[in-house]
């Protein structure tokens, strides 16, 4: 039986693990704290799954197979953490990514609907529309509850007898699949899958340059008592243009509302505190203020830090290092959605080597998967 190492228990290492483990593959995950790590890119309340994804086409095409991935999941682990909430565009003077997705929408005979700033603000009581030109909204895609995805596939991995080491890596050696670990202990397997989210350009000299770590703050909210209702049924809201902008989750499964930060400040130490200044709160604030009814009568319930990988491109790297050895990094904020399918991928390519070629090319969006390559890596 192979054995593969991954380092990283995110949601690209766990999934990665599970479909190793399906494949046959003995699978041992090593991670520097407690999984679910609350310092984690994957670990926070929820992350957003949708087909509206602007100019970048294969992404949206690949959402399917997400969903396909996801399913399996769920299956395995016994529950479906996800909700389905619909989609909100918005767009002020900036149409461009909101155009592209429209258009992309109507290529690929999805359901969705154009809406003037006026209808949506009658659909959606707590919006306001002024400065806004269009909207577009879709009954598809939904909120994947994060933190409990990737404690289900802990517990799911754990009881599949998936070996977890806690420690953290001081060096990688790819031609080997070999880690060498902090207490002065190494492990080696016949393959290696290095997932260390924003911790990754700091151990792989082979990603300077190309993947940085990138401070996000998230601020949720407590809606006043007259829009809770509204805010119960609301869809995901998507603020976006090219120089960034804002999204909000709605409150689902008992989950406060979230407001984040498109743009990317791309700077930050991973090990800093998780705290969010005074200064950092706000600016996240004044982006959605303006969109928000009654908005001085929201009450802030907590404000932190998070850190995403970040591609400039904002395209998944996700290549061999060596014939034993893949990376996965780069996901800039919008990787989590993509975990599973992205899992069965880098399994799939490690069972099957011939895929391997293929591996970066699609998970960077740039082309479409070649057979075998999003299905079960047992089948590949």
């Amino acid at each position: 039986m192979q054995h593969a190492l991954i380092l990283g228990a995110g949601i690209m290492g766990l999934s990665t693990a599970f479909a190793l483990d399906r494949a046959g593959w003995r699978v041992t995950v090593v991670e520097q704290d407690e999984v679910p790590n609350p310092r984690g890119a994957s670990v926070d309340d929820h992350r957003l799954i949708r087909h509206a994804y602007g100019t970048q086409r294969l992404y949206a095409r690949m959402v399917d197979d997400a969903y396909r991935a996801w399913d399996q999941v769920f299956d395995a682990v016994g529950e479906r953490p996800y909700v389905r909430t619909g989609v909100l565009a918005l767009a002020g003077e900036d149409r461009s990514w909101i155009e592209a997705s429209r258009a992309d929408y109507r290529d690929a005979g999805r359901e969705g609907w154009d809406l003037t700033p006026a209808e949506a603000a009658v659909r959606h009581p707590w919006l306001v529309p002024d400065g806004l030109s269009t909207a577009f909204a879709a009954p598809g895609g939904g909120v994947l509850l994060a933190r409990r995805i990737v404690a289900a596939l802990h517990r799911y991995l754990t009881a599949r007898g998936v070996t977890f080491v806690r420690a953290a890596a001081r060096d990688a050696d790819p031609a080997r699949a070999r880690l060498a670990l902090s207490d002065g202990t190494a492990l080696e397997g016949d393959a290696l899958v290095l997932a260390a989210g924003p911790w990754a350009p700091r151990l792989l000299p082979a990603l300077s340059g190309r993947v940085v770590a990138s401070r996000q703050i998230v601020v949720y909210l407590d809606p006043p008592a007259s829009l809770r209702d509204a805010w119960a049924q609301a869809p995901m809201l998507l603020d976006l243009s090219v120089a960034g902008g804002f999204y909000a989750v709605p409150p689902v499964a008992g989950t406060a509302l979230k407001i984040g930060d498109h743009r990317f400040s791309r700077s930050g130490d991973p090990d800093q505190p998780r705290d969010a200044s005074a200064e950092e709160r706000d600016a996240i604030l004044a982006l959605a203020a303006p969109r928000l009814r009654d908005f001085g009568a929201y009450r802030v319930l907590k404000a932190g830090a998070c850190y995403y990988d970040v591609e400039d491109r904002e395209e998944f790297v996700v290549e061999p290092l060596s014939d034993r050895c893949v990376v996965m990094s780069g996901f800039s904020g919008h990787g989590f959605k993509f975990g599973a399918v992205l899992g069965q991928g880098v399994a799939a390519a490690l069972t099957n080597r011939a895929l391997m070629p293929h591996l970066p090319g699609w998970a960077a969006g740039r082309e479409n998967p070649v057979p075998g390559l999003t299905e079960e890596a047992a089948h590949a």
